[in-house]
């Protein structure tokens, strides 16, 4: 008997001391895309493999699709302590830390490879400390959203032809930039409500990656895509102060493992899937437009420089000449 008390006794122990009976810690993982994209279906993955790797301390529930608020809503979160982590747009963090926001600057960076170059750069490292040093929010990772393109009602095929264009973009100075700069009317509208507006007529056009516009079903509102390619676009993986503050340094280091992981896998499917949507698009019945990729370039540096947008030079050229 005395045998088997031991044994229990030491059961128990171990358990304790393994954190088994310990209440895992349950946090709120928010972002604005369909359960079909990989930011979500990655997310979900990471959100089981912290809990495995953290042996249970950790129980991360995901919630897509602007459950919890529109993307203001959960940054916002991030500092009120309603939300744990997010998956957004770095605009959004540049309202906190203007430097960020250069990210979204047309035609910055060639491709996707080149952003995610930019990622691992030490600008960025800069970038992301001194974001964590104004919000106490720390960035973990970086994932390829895609490059953004333009679907309209009519076509164009230079920035001439968006004259007058009435085309939501989100309220964010550098994505105003290009359909400025070429004379349209940029219209802000939330992204939940996009599909609506382009529907009953509030605006002509938006502007999103393929992937994106094939997720949130543009294609059956607009007749055109435009592959304008302005903005090479990314998001981000962030975590709260009230969580990153609690974590030990290998709890970070799991963390951040984990959602840079997840981060690639992303990458890597919206690469994939953007190479497939051109011809997808087009057996639609959709219009798809190349452009005089120059006249934009040309009417973004004249009318909207670096330096208008409160973006510096120099971080410009160092992010220009990443390889």
């Amino acid at each position: 008997m005395k045998q088997i008390l031991k044994g229990l006794i030491a059961t128990v122990a171990f358990a304790a001391a393994s954190g088994a009976f310990a209440q895992a810690k349950q946090l709120k993982w928010a972002h604005v895309y369909e359960t079909s994209e990989p930011y979500h279906t990655e997310s979900v993955w990471a959100a089981e493999e912290i809990k495995k790797r953290s042996n249970g301390k950790f129980d991360i529930k995901v919630f897509p699709a602007s459950s919890l608020g529109k993307e203001t809503d959960i940054n916002q979160g991030m500092t009120l302590g309603t939300v744990d982590m997010i998956i957004s747009g770095t605009s959004f963090a540049a309202r906190s830390y203007p430097r960020l926001g250069i990210a979204y600057y047309p035609f910055i960076f060639r491709d996707g490879d080149h952003l995610i170059a930019y990622s691992k750069s030490d600008v960025f490292k800069e970038m992301v400390e001194g974001y964590r040093a104004k919000t106490g929010i720390q960035i973990t990772a970086y994932t390829y959203y895609g490059a953004r393109h333009t679907t309209s009602q009519k076509p164009f095929t230079d920035c001439a032809g968006m004259k007058g264009l009435k085309i939501r973009v989100p309220d964010v100075p550098a994505y105003r930039a290009t359909p400025e700069a070429c004379g349209a009317n940029p219209t802000p509208i939330a992204f939940a409500e996009v599909y609506l507006a382009l529907q009953n007529g509030t605006v002509d056009a938006q502007e999103n990656p393929l992937p994106t516009i094939e997720a949130k079903k543009f294609f059956e509102v607009q007749k055109h895509i435009m592959l304008t390619g302005h903005i090479v676009d990314g998001l981000t993986t962030q975590i709260a102060p009230h969580v990153w503050n609690t974590l030990t340094d290998t709890e970070k280091k799991l963390f951040t493992e984990v959602t840079q992981e997840a981060a690639a896998r992303a990458t890597a499917q919206i690469k994939k899937r953007e190479a497939e949507l051109v011809d997808e698009f087009k057996k639609k019945g959709l219009g798809v437009h190349q452009i005089n990729r120059q006249s934009f370039v040309e009417a973004v540096l004249k009318n909207k420089p670096v330096e208008s947008l409160g973006y510096e030079r120099k971080d410009y050229d160092r992010i220009v000449s990443i390889k």
